[in-house]
């Protein structure tokens, strides 16, 4: 990108936005190289969050090739990443400024001090969309390195991954080995000197789950080697195959771990099926983002994401939910009444509707009669033509067989016209 089109990225229209087009309301927290305001705008009056960089910046060339700028810019707009509306640029001071949206919270403000557990339905959603987050910068080359419930924010049910200043390209690797919060650090992270990758985001993911679930830390290690024996303690030692490949020369007494059902009885199947795939220690081996999206346990997920946009009805949570019922069977029911809904207003909109094309007339009963004239077929050879030269009345013709009464008389008429003799018979003389 050119110099010339990054230094117009602070304008708005014709005039450049500085630090006094906003209005400092409070401070949100602080880290070791930012501090968070909220601040509202004196343009259009929305709050905003105000990440002031503590670092001095010499130029504004600097400033656009910082890594979390560049990953926030390429990142950009995703519904669970944090999004950058301006940057803010003082060349007197040397002060670097991200102008964000405001979220509420994040998960750990979330879960301190809680007594009751967080819904497992609940949990599940926050869950989804983290991993979406990760899906999508894993997709563009570029892993966040530092996962952890402050980095994480919500508004709502909503969930959004912030602070990229971490952030790395999985294409450039021997990496920092002191990196992520060490809570959090997967082992190929505590074992070796920078070789690990992507996946190293799962593993913390999954600490993180494990900590709405629980509302406590699954490996809060004081240090390195109490870390790796926290992590023993819970999933035992690895594979030492394994264990040569990642670090070659270390060793671990053989130790069988509790297991994570052991430590949430509550959960359902599924869940803990997610949980332990994130939980491996093989990072190869490790469940990725796009894989874990299409796990059981984000079923409903995938069904409400699938129906239109003006039938979806969104999630709604209440903290008094107890997390002994099944997530499952509150999604499900959630889905069946989106379904009716969309069974509801898809009839109403085929009625409205009118037919894509115009109507036909209707076809005849009868045909048109057709006016056909066939020609007379012609004979080779003259016809004799027959003239009737009789005038008069043809003589009667007598019946050659006369009925039976009239033979019967006839033949008595002969009889009795026919007298023969009687004959006289002569006698001898002797």
């Amino acid at each position: 990108m050119s110099s010339d089109r990054e230094s117009s990225e602070p304008e708005r229209g014709n005039r450049r936005i500085s630090l006094k087009d906003y209005r400092v309301v409070r401070k949100i927290g602080e880290g070791a190289f930012s501090e968070v305001m909220k601040v509202q705008s004196l343009r259009d009056g929305k709050f905003y969050a105000c990440k002031c960089i503590k670092q001095r910046i010499d130029s504004l060339e600097k400033a656009l090739s910082l890594r979390e700028i560049q990953a926030m810019k390429i990142l950009n707009p995703h519904p669970n990443i944090l999004q950058l509306h301006h940057l803010v640029y003082d060349s007197d001071s040397g002060r670097l400024s991200l102008i964000c949206e405001l979220m509420e919270k994040n998960i750990y403000e979330l879960i301190r001090g809680r007594k009751s557990l967080l819904a497992e339905s609940k949990v599940i959603l926050y869950m989804y969309q983290l991993c979406r987050s990760l899906d999508h910068m894993h997709s563009h080359g570029i892993f966040h390195r530092d996962v952890k419930p402050e980095n994480i924010l919500i508004r709502g049910s909503d969930l959004k991954l912030a602070d990229l200043g971490s952030s790395r390209s999985v294409f450039s690797p021997p990496h920092t080995g002191y990196i992520s919060t060490r809570w959090y650090r997967a082992p190929e992270c505590l074992l070796t000197d920078g070789l690990y990758g992507r996946q190293m985001d799962l593993w913390s993911a999954g600490c993180v789950f494990y900590e709405m679930l629980s509302l406590k830390p699954l490996f809060p290690g004081r240090n390195a080697l109490d870390q790796i024996h926290r992590i023993h303690q819970v999933l035992g030692t690895p594979d030492p195959d394994l264990l040569r490949n990642i670090s070659p020369g270390v060793c671990f007494s053989p130790v069988r771990g509790s297991g994570l059902c052991s430590l949430l009885p509550l959960c359902s199947p599924s869940t803990l099926s997610l949980l332990e795939q994130l939980l491996i220690y093989n990072p190869e081996h490790r469940i990725s983002a796009r894989a874990a999206l299409k796990h059981s346990c984000f079923r409903d997920m995938r069904i409400a994401e699938r129906k239109p946009v003006g039938v979806r009805k969104p999630f709604t949570f209440s903290d008094r939910d107890s997390s002994a019922f099944p997530a499952a069977q509150q999604l499900w029911r959630m889905a069946r009444n989106n379904r009716r809904q969309l069974k509801q207003y898809g009839d109403s909109f085929s009625r409205r509707v009118p037919p894509p094309h115009p109507v036909p007339p209707p076809v005849p009963l009868a045909l048109p009669k057709l006016n056909v004239v066939i020609p007379s077929a012609k004979l080779p050879y003259p016809l004799p033509s027959i003239t009737h030269t009789h005038r008069g009345a043809l003589p009667s013709i007598s019946n050659p067989h006369p009925p039976r009464n009239k033979r019967v008389e006839d033949s008595q008429r002969v009889k009795k016209s026919h007298h023969v003799p009687p004959l006289r018979r002569q006698t001898e003389q002797h």
